[in-house]
């Protein structure tokens, strides 16, 4: 699971989260006096074999973080569509910045390609939108945000485990406990857990460690090593913008369905510039927007994305920025219709929900489980069944 970052410095956010396969286990029962929960952690730390001399300084210096709360409840501007907030993430400089590291760091993002096969520009996109490239690494401490988070009930089995990691860490010297970061306990260039340092990190610059706040080379590979650790399929597409014929099947659009490139092709389905650059791939047909909007071919390595970050508006921008970094046009953001507000899209999911549809949270987001509930009825009302809502659906349902 991935869940959306805000960082104050970047005013959007993003997010890097954990592992994928990683633990997720409550250790010790959220909730209650934090001091009692703090000396709870400890003792489960020394009986998994850490010794007093670790834990004892490890856990006196965690404290009780109520701004790590406040942030974990603000996720209101994934609320926002994919071109607004696509138009407020990319900016004139941040492409630039992203062509200038990338010609600065040449020899690194050549070594990442050569070795791991991931691309250099989805590695400027999430090092882009998670720190603005190194600048804003978050200024949390980071072990209170792990502790605080642990002892929240909301997600302690996700977090509990990045504790024992973070200790894991400290135990060898590379956890400082006054280290700062994002307010969900990541750190670093492009904002990884604890876990997933241990798990991932690469030692890019030979050095012997890993340092992901100051080592660009250690926080590229160790990125693209997670990337790759989420299923990534070396030197392949992840996304490509495509135009679609006016009578496509829309519902076959989104990620349930895929199929190979040529299958689409013979639907009428083309490149908006180009070739396709997964001819002998499948791939699935991503409308963020809808069918007046913009349009994308999703190639395997897209689902990997998600591990990165859950949020949909999120990985599109995301991939959408990776493309632009790569040399693709400005998407054509055709003439999509208005997104519902925040009041009418909670009043759909209610609707929704109602009609029996796993939409999770009422909470006016435009998630997958919305997505596919939107989809499922467009199609049972004879509307064109592209998962955007509409108020012509609401005012239907």
């Amino acid at each position: 699971m991935r869940f959306p970052i805000i960082t104050a410095a970047l005013i959007l956010a993003a997010n890097t989260a954990l592992a994928a396969g990683g633990e997720r286990r409550v250790y010790v029962q959220c909730g209650g006096n934090f001091s009692s929960f703090v000396n709870k952690m400890k003792a489960v730390a020394e009986r998994q074999g850490f010794s007093p001399a670790v834990t004892q300084p490890f856990f006196a210096a965690a404290d009780f973080s109520k701004r790590t709360i406040n942030a974990d409840r603000r996720q209101g501007i994934f609320k926002t569509d994919f071109i607004s907030f696509s138009r407020k993430l990319i900016s004139q400089n941040r492409i630039n910045r992203g062509r200038s590291n990338s010609q600065k760091y040449n020899s690194i993002f050549t070594a990442i390609e050569r070795q791991l096969g991931v691309p250099r520009g989805m590695l400027l996109s999430f090092w882009a939108f998670e720190t603005d490239y190194g600048a804003v690494q978050g200024d949390f401490n980071t072990l209170d945000s792990l502790m605080t988070l642990s002892h929240d009930c909301r997600r302690p089995g996700l977090f509990q485990p990045q504790v024992f990691a973070a200790l894991e860490l400290f135990s060898r010297g590379d956890f400082p406990t006054n280290v700062q970061g994002a307010w969900a306990g990541e750190i670093g260039m492009v904002q990884m857990l604890p876990k997933d340092i241990l798990e991932r990190g690469l030692d890019g610059d030979g050095d012997g460690k890993v340092n992901l706040k100051t080592s660009v080379a250690d926080a590229l590979f160790s990125g693209a090593n997670m990337l790759r650790g989420f299923g990534w399929r070396p030197n392949e597409p992840w996304m490509q913008e495509v135009v679609v014929p006016q009578n496509l099947p829309w519902e076959d659009t989104g990620f349930h369905t895929s199929k190979p490139v040529g299958d689409w092709a013979r639907l009428g389905v083309r490149p908006r510039s180009g070739a396709f650059e997964g001819p002998g791939l499948r791939a699935s047909i991503l409308l963020p927007m809808g069918r007046k909007g913009p349009a994308f071919l999703a190639y395997p390595n897209y689902q990997a994305l998600f591990e990165w970050n859950q949020s949909f508006v999120y990985v599109a921008t995301a991939a959408y920025f990776a493309t632009r970094l790569s040399g693709a046009p400005v998407y054509d953001a055709g003439n999509a219709d208005k997104p519902l507000s925040d009041g009418q899209m909670k009043a759909l999911q209610k609707k929704l929900a109602a009609r029996g549809y796993n939409v999770g949270k009422i909470d006016g987001i435009l998630g997958a489980g919305t997505r596919a509930a939107v989809q499922a009825e467009q199609k049972r009302l004879g509307l064109p069944a592209d998962a955007w809502p509409t108020r012509e659906l609401l005012n239907r349902l």
